[in-house]
């Protein structure tokens, strides 16, 4: 054992460092406006604050997160997977002991802008208030005033269940101190007042960052780079990058199809499926033209990335046996909605042939849609959408990479070749 002594001693002097520097970081956490007065007079909500706070967290998609499937709405219970452990989303109805019935218009400002309990404890990260500290004051109050007249629920929190140290505030101190500053939304005077509502949207209230951005090793997002694409901490789908035209760039598109995809989660040239199938139906479908169009004209505007296009004497080598046998399983399975040459039907299947999205680099999403299925969103313009079957229990792995290395090599495509280990991805 006394072999082992100096390391240990090291070990417990790096744990009573982290522990001090924990401490010393939470107290910098504390800054004069997390500080609330408790003797605030009780709020006064007006009829157009409740009706305003009604739309907003249409625009948040509260509901994705507080509300459990089969749930009361709000009442939280969602677990939100990270790679951590599992984050339970916690009640946001009125009710005084198990929701925010007791907490003042101060205390929920604090939550948005600061992320901070009633309690003072800091909230974890998968609550975005690194976007939501953008939102401005009054919106925040009209949040809280709809959010009050909700039924009241009493449906306990859970208890979050990630491992050790990620469970403990002092990670959540340390964490804060190296990613997060409260910030206020300021808008750019020489853009337009259109582009400013979209960008106010799109970085706050909707947290589109939240999925589109890339995440370090401790699950931060890096504001700086934008909405880059990255894979989601769970589901294994792969949200696009909205500044790549090799992705799901719109610069130079149609603002009136974006306007119609948000809409709908239809447009001629592109179908919405997946998590961005919830956003739409949940969130997007339900908003004014005038915001859909600004968060489009925000998102055109952009700085592109430039594409990320093979060098002019590169030739993507396939394997000849997978192509056929991807041949195979598509003929049987795939070409009696898509066509025998990806052609697609207008308005119901789309055409894989050039297909942006089949030729992604990452064919995360293609490996979902085969394996698990899925439909776009049911919404008032499409409110019968065609959807497309699970065939995981039809097709192995092998299948799957087989079907769409085959995909993605024909009909002009060119994207690489799916290996098993990808069609692996549950």
């Amino acid at each position: 054992m006394s072999a082992h002594r100096p390391l240990v001693r090291v070990l417990l002097g790096a744990a009573a460092l982290l522990a001090a520097l924990a401490g010393a970081v939470m107290v910098l956490n504390v800054r004069g406006e997390d500080r609330i007065d408790e003797s605030a007079p009780p709020f006064a909500a007006t009829p157009g604050q409740i009706e305003r706070g009604r739309y907003l967290a249409l625009a948040g998609n509260c509901a994705g997160c507080h509300t459990a499937r089969g749930g009361a709405a709000y009442a939280g219970g969602r677990s939100i997977e990270t790679p951590f452990g599992a984050i339970y989303a916690s009640n946001l109805t009125p009710e005084p002991d198990t929701g925010i019935g007791r907490w003042n218009a101060g205390h929920f400002w604090r939550a948005m802008h600061n992320g901070r309990s009633r309690d003072g404890r800091l909230l974890y990260p998968a609550f975005p208030y690194t976007s939501f500290t953008q939102v401005t004051r009054e919106d925040s109050d009209a949040l809280y005033a709809w959010l009050r007249t909700l039924p009241p629920v009493a449906q306990a929190n859970r208890t979050h269940a990630l491992r050790f140290p990620y469970d403990t505030q002092a990670a959540v101190a340390v964490w804060r101190a190296l990613f997060f500053r409260p910030a206020a939304f300021e808008p750019q005077p020489q853009q337009s007042a259109e582009w400013n509502r979209g960008a106010y949207l799109v970085g706050g209230l909707g947290h589109c960052i939240a999925c589109h951005g890339s995440r370090n090793a401790l699950g931060a997002t890096d504001a700086t780079r934008g909405l880059v694409g990255g894979m989601l901490p769970a589901g294994g789908w792969y949200a696009p990058a909205l500044d790549t035209a090799d992705e799901a760039g719109v610069a130079g598109g149609s603002t009136a199809q974006l306007v119609a995809l948000l809409k709908t989660g239809t447009a001629p040239h592109a179908t919405v499926a997946g998590p961005m199938a919830e956003v739409v139906y949940a969130s997007t479908q339900h908003l004014r033209d005038a915001d859909l169009r600004a968060m489009a004209t925000y998102l055109q505007a952009l700085p592109q990335q430039p594409p990320q296009a093979a060098p002019a004497t590169a030739v993507t080598r396939r394997n000849d046996s997978l192509m056929r046998r991807g041949e195979k399983v598509y003929a049987q399975q795939c070409a009696w909605c898509h066509g025998a040459q990806g052609e697609g039907i207008a308005g119901a299947y789309p055409a894989l042939a050039g297909n942006r999205a089949v030729n992604l680099a990452n064919p995360a999403n293609l490996v979902q849609m085969v394996r698990r299925g899925g439909y776009p969103p049911a919404t008032e313009g499409n409110p019968r959408p065609h959807g497309m079957p699970p065939f995981g229990q039809v097709l192995g792995d092998e299948d799957i990479a087989a079907v769409l290395t085959f995909v993605r090599g024909s009909w002009g495509n060119d994207g690489a070749e799916v290996t098993q280990r990808q069609a692996m991805q549950r």
